[in-house]
């Protein structure tokens, strides 16, 4: 690996870090947030809500534009978005501002990374190269959600919660300022190859207007008019989206793109074991908190070891099994220590010790440093080298969908849970605690269902569709 791979291989972990970062880092930070801005019970959610949908909402729009008009100059304008967004929601005064700021970040977020995987897997065409970047990268987002609990406490006990959005600014300006030389310009296919408007139109609605109605289920309900009506117009518009795509003279996303059963699979994959993964992030911090009283510091110590744990696996493990056995191989061991993790949850006590009910969990968690290696280098295989900035937002907006339906579900199964122990005489502790076994008792079946896919889909490789005369297929190592 070269030195200027080296350095772009950098850049784009650290763009990557932050976006993953900054969807958890905020979750230890939030009885600060809502204590100095006033925040409401159900308006402090926003501080999430609000990245999550406008991340999850953009991201195939922003793979298609990277396709257009160059994937570099999509990367720089995305973190320049990102940076300054961080510095509004930093000097923010009001929840309104706030909650501006945090979309403006997911806007940014979803404009980087979702060509981040597209200029990975063009940089770097040698396989075992290319496994151990991937390894690296996939760090960053298998191990980015405990280390931002870890840098949420840490930075809200010492300074104050606004820090936790200053501490982008000068990472982000570095970024960009190695961005121009380490990444290699492209000057993109241009708008004439792709720019379908309408289709644009259709499923930034549909995705942002689903996920929405997702994040929203737990103030709603499941059956409710509002969670209904809403989640029809949004399949209505992704239903048309396709149609659109399947007409259209110069489509957003050619749907060749899913003919390749490495990148479906992979997908779908990814969307099961993350919304199980992200969930668990939230709900065992909030198990920590609410049933054990730890503190925000305490909360993200208690999660470091399953940051390093994972990182650890990502770095210096996963390649070299992802070579030698295969990644689909290597996929369901990881899954089968997720399943592992997520099964000893399920017993968790009012009354815990770190050293047995916890630990363990946190040092079998360590499967995710499996899992997402192989899943990034299966979600972007078959596809073309035109599409790999689509193939990227793709792979990305699948995980934003599983990671807010995982949160949306989970949450709502052990509210209902609590509530129906408290009114049949439970303390909270315990009441608390029987609604958070039961989440971990759905996020073991969500794994379980992703370990079946894996074995049924991804069983045998899947060769990439053949490319334009001038173009070089990109195929999974």
């Amino acid at each position: 690996m070269s030195q200027t791979q080296r350095l772009a291989l950098t850049v784009l972990s650290v763009t990557m870090l932050m976006t993953i970062l900054d969807g958890s880092i905020v979750t230890v930070a939030m009885p600060a947030i809502q204590s100095d801005l006033g925040f409401t019970a159900a308006g402090l959610s926003w501080t999430v809500n609000a990245y999550l949908i406008a991340f999850g909402g953009l991201l195939l729009l922003a793979g298609r534009l990277g396709d257009l008009l160059g994937r570099r100059m999509m990367l720089l304008a995305g973190n320049v978005v990102f940076t300054g967004a961080s510095l509004l929601a930093g000097v923010a005064t009001s929840s309104g501002l706030l909650i501006a700021a945090r979309f403006l970040q997911g806007v940014g977020s979803a404009m980087a990374s979702a060509v981040v995987l597209g200029i990975l897997v063009t940089l770097f065409t040698d396989p075992r190269q290319r496994a151990r970047a991937i390894g690296v990268f996939s760090f960053t987002g298998a191990a980015g959600a405990s280390i931002g609990q870890v840098l949420g406490g840490v930075l809200t006990d010492a300074l104050s919660w606004h820090w936790i959005f200053f501490i982008n600014v000068p990472i982000g300006l570095a970024t960009v300022a190695l961005a121009f030389r380490a990444l290699p310009a492209d000057r993109g296919l241009g708008l004439a190859a792709g720019a379908d408007v309408l289709g644009a139109v259709l499923v930034t609605s549909g995705l942002m207007l689903g996920i929405y109605t997702v994040v929203k289920i737990e103030e709603y309900g499941w059956l409710a008019a509002h969670t209904l009506g809403l989640g029809a117009l949004s399949l209505a518009l992704l239903a048309a989206f396709f149609v659109r795509q399947a007409t259209a003279r110069t489509p957003l996303m050619p749907l060749r793109v899913l003919r390749s059963r490495g990148v479906v699979g992979g997908n779908l994959v990814q969307m099961l074991s993350l919304s199980a993964m992200f969930a668990f992030q939230i709900i065992v911090a909030l198990y920590m908190q609410r049933v054990l009283g730890y503190g925000a510091l305490a909360t993200g110590l208690a999660m470091l070891p399953a940051a390093v744990s994972i990182g650890a696996v990502s770095l210096f493990v996963s390649a070299r099994l992802n070579t030698r056995f295969g990644e689909r191989a290597v996929l369901a061991a990881g899954l089968v220590l997720l399943l592992l993790a997520m099964g000893w949850l399920t017993r968790v006590p009012v009354q815990a010790s770190y050293a047995t009910d916890l630990l363990p969990v946190m040092l079998l968690i360590a499967g995710g440093g499996l899992v997402l290696p192989a899943l990034t280098t299966l979600g972007m295989s078959g596809a073309r080298a035109d599409d790999a900035g689509l193939a990227s937002g793709l792979f990305n907006t699948t995980q934003q969908i599983g990671m807010a339906l995982g949160v949306a579900v989970l949450s709502t199964l052990a509210a209902s849970r609590t509530g129906t122990m408290l009114s049949s005489g439970a303390s909270e502790a315990a009441a608390l605690a029987g609604g958070y076994r039961l989440a971990f008792m759905f996020a073991t079946g969500l794994l379980a269902a992703a370990l079946v896919v894996s074995l049924a889909v991804l069983r045998r490789p899947a060769p990439a569709p053949a490319a334009d005369a001038d173009n070089v297929a990109v195929t999974a190592s």
